[in-house]
């Protein structure tokens, strides 16, 4: 028994752990593709586009952007004249900062040397070089001017994230936007505070919010986007021709760079996909570099703009938790539909509270939580699914049986309290046991062919099944022409109930046995008799045999008083139906208030291995009342 129970224990632990195998791998899919990843990325794009962003116009800064227009009209590259008269006027008007967001490494035009003086000499302009492509700055800026303006590009090509700063790095790799503030602002401090306090803000760690394994270098966070195209923007020829206010330039930081959608600085952003024109929505350069810029300003006064991903850690607590609660909401449930309903509200929930966090500026890990929570709990269905199905498939094996409709629904309902490693155990049940035979079987085999016996036989078995199986009872087993019926196993409804149940199925085969003889009369076939005997009392009920095969099986004295009743005294019959009742049972029903029935004294029966003999009623009748509406409990 010990080693055809291992394999049965194999089988119930894969049926227990691979579903949830499947979603784990599944989850970890979800996270090692980048799926999981791209949809946080997705969600958001969406809240950062749904979200209320403040205008350009509220910050300091002022662009003056290359045109289309402005190429049309002076060509392209731009000659270093035009740019140092820009750069001329700017200075003139109060700009505080000017940032010179355009290649100058290589000049342009006869008059090179204005623009690189203005680069040596001019302690408000900013010049760029981009550290990626070795493109250097113009020739001639200190480096307490120059500024790289690399922008962070996520897998996607999407611009959602802004490298602040690059610690230990020399004296002229500061990023454009922290050079800008330090020049605006006269001083150093923020760079200062971000070199001796590198953990205060929160910056962007390896798996931050929604990301996995981000190249987190430096100093990063997400970049807090003012509404697109808010900023004050003046093209060059604009400029060039006094027509922007000087009080958009005086005091102000102003950025120089392209803006014309042929020169190609355009950057998708993660209003990219939600915003839809003729031509597809991205965001200049220069734009991209105010943002940012705006961004550190508001840091440097205390306010930081944007939206805060949390730390990895969280991510991971809140993955655990929705593994958790899958497993949970999955099995905890009597039925799928609830345990359907509570996972769908919890992920409603879930991804109502993700929403509204980033809506009110904290983006944490949504897509693999939820995920895990539903395949988890799509695991659990899928358990409990197998292993009903093997619980049927156990309870057929177990209890072939002919039972009702409604005792096979509350076996099946109150299959985990009565089976137990795939057995029904054994249990001591109070019971009714009907044992009947059919008379004059041997001498009929010897007249009868084999397939009109059996044909004959089942006609009589079509007129008991019922009987016993609509009344709440089981047949146990087919006794070769008879049967052994049980009321009470392996549910029952009481004792009382039980027997009252047990001699109104006695009844209508009574009944039914008059009917049927007048049908085999009709048809020219032999008459049918049976003998009935009923007792009450305890047994042992139970799974009985080994894995190869079981049976639910029903032992003990009440079994064969109630066999020793129908074998009692064959020749004394009368009817075509005798049905004996012991005094045990019959007690019970006269209980139950029934006193329609016709009782008559059969005398005491010794049965062997008993001290006491049973005193016997014989059961002449009585009309048989309706089948029961309420089930068995």
């Amino acid at each position: 028994m010990g080693r055809s129970s291992r394999p049965n224990r194999l089988s119930r632990a894969l049926l227990l752990t691979a579903p949830y195998g499947a979603a784990a791998l599944l989850v970890a899919a979800l996270r090692f593709t980048g799926i999981g990843e791209s949809l946080n990325l997705l969600l958001y794009d969406l809240i950062t586009y749904l979200r209320p962003a403040p205008a350009g116009t509220t910050t300091p800064i002022t662009l003056i952007g290359i045109s289309e227009g402005d190429i049309s009209r002076f060509g392209w590259p731009i000659d270093d004249q035009l740019l140092c008269r820009a750069i001329d006027t700017l200075s003139a008007d109060g700009a505080r900062a000017i940032g010179f967001d355009l290649y100058r490494n290589k000049g342009v035009g006869p008059q090179q040397e204005c623009l690189r003086r203005q680069a040596r000499s001019n302690p408000r302009l900013v010049s760029i070089f981009n550290v990626a492509e070795s493109i250097g700055p113009i020739p001639g800026t200190p480096s307490d001017r120059q500024a790289f303006n690399d922008l962070v590009v996520d897998a996607d090509g999407v611009v959602r994230r802004d490298l602040l700063h690059v610690a230990g790095q020399d004296a002229a790799t500061v990023a454009l936007p922290l050079r800008l503030v330090e020049v605006f602002r006269g001083n150093g401090e923020l760079r200062s505070r971000l070199d001796t306090s590198p953990n205060a803000e929160g910056w962007l760690e390896r798996d931050s919010g929604g990301y996995f394994n981000l190249d987190a270098a430096g100093y990063q966070q997400m970049l807090a986007f003012h509404r697109p195209g808010s900023f004050p923007l003046w093209s060059l020829d604009q400029l060039l021709n006094r027509q922007v206010p000087q009080a958009q330039i005086r005091g102000r930081i102003v950025l120089i760079g392209s803006t014309a959608p042929s020169l190609r600085d355009l950057f998708n952003v993660p209003y990219t996909r939600f915003v839809l024109t003729a031509r597809q929505m991205q965001m200049p350069g220069v734009e991209l570099h105010a943002n940012r810029t705006a961004a550190l300003l508001a840091l440097a006064d205390g306010r930081p703009l944007g939206l805060r991903a949390l730390p990895g850690w969280s991510g991971m607590l809140l993955l655990v938790l929705g593994l958790g609660l899958g497993v949970a909401l999955g099995e905890s449930f009597a039925t799928l539909r609830r345990s359907i309903l509570a996972v769908t509200a919890v992920l409603l929930l879930g991804l109502g509270g993700a929403v509204a966090l980033l809506l009110n500026g904290v983006w944490l890990q949504t897509t693999l939580p939820l995920a895990g929570l539903t395949l988890m709990a799509g695991a659990a269905w899928l358990r409990r699914g197998a292993a009903s199905q093997q619980q049927r498939q156990q309870i057929q094996r177990l209890l072939g049986q002919t039972t009702s409709p409604a005792v096979a629904q509350q076996l099946w309902e109150q299959r985990d309290e009565l089976l137990s490693d795939g057995r029904f155990e054994g249990r001591l049940l109070a019971v009714t046991v009907i044992f009947s035979d059919t008379c004059d079987f041997t001498t009929l085999s010897e007249r009868l062919k084999p397939a009109d016996l059996l044909a004959w036989l089942n006609r009589g078995m079509a007129l008991c099944v019922p009987a016993i199986t609509e009344r709440g009872g089981m047949v146990n087993k087919f006794t070769g022409d008879g049967f052994l019926a049980v009321f009470g196993a392996p549910l029952g409804k009481g004792e009382v109930a039980d027997a009252s149940e047990a001699i109104d199925a006695a009844l209508a085969i009574q009944h039914g046995l008059e009917q049927l003889n007048r049908d085999l009369a009709a048809d020219g076939e032999p008459p049918m008799r049976m003998r009935i005997g009923i007792h009450s009392g305890a047994v042992l009920a139970g799974s009985m045999g080994s894995s190869e095969r079981l049976e639910y099986a029903i032992i003990g004295d009440t079994v064969n008083c109630a066999s020793r009743l129908e074998s009692s005294e064959k020749a004394r019959q009368n009817g075509l139906c005798r049905v004996l009742v012991s005094s045990v049972t019959r007690d019970l029903v006269l209980q139950n208030g029934a006193n329609t029935m016709n009782w008559e004294p059969w005398g005491s029966l010794q049965v062997k291995g008993r001290t006491e003999p049973l005193d016997v009623w014989e059961l002449r009748g009585s009309a048989p009342a309706a089948s029961p509406a309420n089930p068995p409990r």
